[in-house]
């Protein structure tokens, strides 16, 4: 279990970022707005959001408190909201949002939930792993929604989403 933990907690991620480069690659001209803005999300989420929220607010991290077993090293910073979760969380909702805005499909909805799930088991195993408090991942989900949909409707705003390509 602790091995499983580790994984979704440490690695995982570099699935999601690993699907981004594929979408990138397999076609550059349909797929950079939808890169660019789900990675603008993650960034926006997780630098400055979070950012913000942690200069005010101090919450220390499980194993700065009590006594568990820890199973990543981590230093104690603020642990709300977690950082991994509004990043994450960010890129898979902008994911679906595009997908259900600009192209609907089966592929898109599967890829989305996929994205999500991913990004729900790593904030799972973060907890499990003692670095975070659930109540960091629920915050951070929220962040990463709301960053979502504020960098979704700028690209819809400023760029006609995938409806005006853009390069030529």
């Amino acid at each position: 279990m602790d091995t499983l933990g580790i994984f979704f907690a440490k690695y995982s991620e570099y699935l999601i970022i690993i699907f981004l480069l594929i979408l990138l690659c397999k076609s550059f001209k349909k797929n950079w707005l939808l890169v660019s803005g789900a990675l603008v999300s993650g960034i926006f989420a997780r630098f400055v959001i979070t950012g913000i929220i942690r200069f005010f607010f101090y919450s220390p991290r499980p194993f700065v408190l009590s006594s568990i077993n820890l199973l990543l090293e981590h230093s104690p910073t603020s642990s709300f909201p977690s950082g991994h979760a509004s990043f994450y969380f960010a890129i898979s909702f902008f994911i679906l949002l595009w997908f259900k805005k600009n192209r609907p499909s089966k592929t898109g909805s599967y890829s989305s939930a996929l994205l999500i799930l991913l990004s729900f088991l790593i904030g799972l195993a973060r907890v499990f792993c003692g670095v975070h408090w659930p109540s960091d991942i629920l915050a951070g989900i929220g962040v990463g929604i709301f960053s979502a949909i504020f960098v979704f409707y700028l690209c819809e705003k400023f760029f006609g989403g995938a409806s005006k390509p853009l390069l030529q």
